[in-house]
């Protein structure tokens, strides 16, 4: 007590400061009137703050990129027509084009084996033409009545009418025509596209999932478009009135052709 003090008559102890936690005096802001970091300022309206993820006020999010916590739009089914952009097709082809690209890759693959077939026949026609003149000698040679001999003379020259160029031409065509309808198989597996269908803008997709088949399921919707020979050729002719234009070996694999992105 200071009996002293004129400012403290009482003797009482002036106030102390709080203290901090653990015994750690408060910050004291500076001096001048700028208050420290942290410290609000005197008279200043506390604006509230906005949650996580939401805009700020005034602010508008960048058009096509919505900010965090923004709803996305929900995306479309992946792989149907009609949608645009991302390389997706666009519609189901029609069966004119369907029709002209199969008969441009007809003429692409069997162009060449075509030509050699028909050589091959004319070699042979030729051929036969020559063993018929010899056999006719032949049996003109024959005594009258002798049936045998006619026989043996037609018999032979018929052996030795059909020489061994003709089937080689044939084997040869038919491997270029094998090797040909795997080239097929191959670009349209990895691709969805021959040549012509690259030509005339359309591809073969799987309906579940947009793309390619692949070479494996490829080569079996091949095997599969004999089914469509059946009943008079009614699988090919299935697409003018199908509603997604599928012959009966796409809607046995699960394919659709449709209209390539320009």
């Amino acid at each position: 007590m200071s009996f002293g003090d004129p400012n403290n008559p009482y003797g009482q102890q002036p106030p102390q400061a709080p203290q901090g936690p653990y015994g750690q005096q408060p910050p004291v802001p500076p001096q001048g009137g700028q208050p420290g970091y942290g410290y609000p300022q005197q008279g200043a309206p506390q604006q509230p703050q906005q949650p996580y993820g939401y805009p700020q006020q005034g602010q508008v999010p960048p058009q096509g990129q919505p900010g965090y916590g923004y709803p996305q739009q929900a995306a479309a089914p992946y792989g149907q027509p009609g949608m645009p952009g991302m390389g997706m097709p666009t519609g189901y082809a029609g069966w004119g084009s369907r029709f002209g690209a199969l008969l441009i890759d007809g003429l692409i693959i069997g162009a060449l084996p075509g030509i050699l077939y028909i050589i091959a026949i004319i070699v042979a026609a030729g051929s036969a033409s020559s063993a018929s003149s010899s056999a006719s000698s032949a049996a003109a040679s024959c005594p009258t009545g002798d049936y045998n001999c006619v026989s043996n003379a037609y018999d032979s020259a018929s052996s030795a009418s059909t020489p061994a160029i003709f089937f080689v031409l044939v084997a040869f065509a038919w491997l270029i025509a094998v090797a040909g309808m795997f080239f097929l198989v191959a670009k349209e597996g990895s691709t969805g596209q021959t040549p012509g269908k690259k030509a005339l803008g359309i591809r073969v997709i799987k309906e579940a999932t947009g793309q390619p088949m692949g070479f494996g399921m490829t080569f079996v919707r091949y095997l599969c478009r004999y089914l469509n020979g059946l009943l008079c050729g009614i699988g090919w002719l299935w697409p003018l009135w199908d509603e997604k234009n599928q012959t009966f070996a796409d809607k046995i694999v699960g394919t659709v052709v449709v209209q390539a992105p320009k």
